[in-house]
């Protein structure tokens, strides 16, 4: 086992020995390939107040890891892989890699998550507090077919897009050449008042939408030439949206803002529902 302090550029993927951290691993390693960085492969366990509980602590944890390790090695050989123990919270010690990770990646529950939950507390947590982008991979992972399109999916707010979000889809999008990047808003009467007040015609707001939306992405479209662009507006609520949109999604993207006094989990409605009843893969990117 290979451990380290301060890594190169590097994806950091969380694994515990469950089905969920494997599929994450997975995806992780593929994602290191796919953008030339280093992975990272990190297991989290409290210490036991026994000498005989660390101990034993300890061991599991290598376990963890070595069988991680192998097994990363041989989703992505060509990829550097290091490996590291960190005796602390779950929480708190994704919070640390996340200070310097270029992506966390964690499965959408772990050992200890009851069947029933759709989202794991340590996944809800990461994204919510992280300072990298974080992806959540839910369930089983779609098998790649070479002959279909797996789009990169990313939610915008036309009246306020986050450049840190769309500059996280455009360099995914780049990243895996087969895929397009499309571009998703979802609006509803209440929700598209535009230039003064209510507006009724379905078909103005649309286009309105549509302009902004071709507005807001047009600069990033210079900067990536080669990424094709599909800009979708939907008339329905955007998580709704989104949640149909990554059915055939290789990675849905979606924003959270940081900062702000509240204390508690910093993670907006639209992002919570993607992050639980999207079909595959959610990055949530804060800015």
């Amino acid at each position: 086992m290979t451990t380290t302090g301060s890594p190169a550029p590097h994806i950091t993927v969380a694994v515990d020995g469950s089905v969920h951290a494997d599929q994450a691993l997975r995806w992780a390693a593929a994602e290191a390939a796919a953008r030339g960085l280093a992975l990272r492969i990190v297991h989290a366990w409290l210490p036991m107040p026994t000498p005989g509980s660390r101990a034993a602590g300890r061991a599991e944890s290598r376990k963890i890891l070595d069988e991680a390790e192998v097994r990363a090695r041989a989703y992505a050989p060509d990829v550097p892989v290091t490996t590291a123990e960190i005796a602390d919270l779950v929480g708190s010690a994704l919070a640390v890699e996340s200070a310097t990770a270029a992506l966390l990646v964690l499965g959408s529950r772990g050992r200890g998550g009851f069947r029933s939950l759709l989202l794991g507390s340590n996944s809800l947590t990461a994204a919510s507090i992280a300072r990298c982008p974080v992806v959540v991979v839910r369930e089983a992972l779609p098998r790649e077919d070479p002959g279909r399109i797996r789009d990169v999916v990313v939610g915008i707010d036309e009246k306020n897009a986050a450049d840190d979000v769309l500059a996280f889809a455009f360099a995914e999008a780049a990243a895996h050449p087969a895929a397009r990047l499309r571009v998703v808003h979802g609006w509803t009467m209440g929700a598209s008042a535009l230039a003064g007040g209510p507006v009724f015609d379905e078909d103005a707001v649309e286009a309105a939408v549509t302009r902004a939306l071709a507005e807001v992405v047009a600069g990033w479209a210079e900067k990536y030439p080669q990424v094709e662009i599909l800009r979708v507006t939907a008339h329905t609520q955007a998580a709704e949206a989104l949640v149909e949109a990554s059915a055939d999604a290789r990675l849905t993207i979606v924003g959270r803002r940081t900062g702000g006094t509240s204390l508690g989990l910093r993670l907006g409605p639209v992002a919570h529902a993607v992050l639980t009843h999207a079909h595959g893969p959610v990055a949530v990117v804060p800015y």
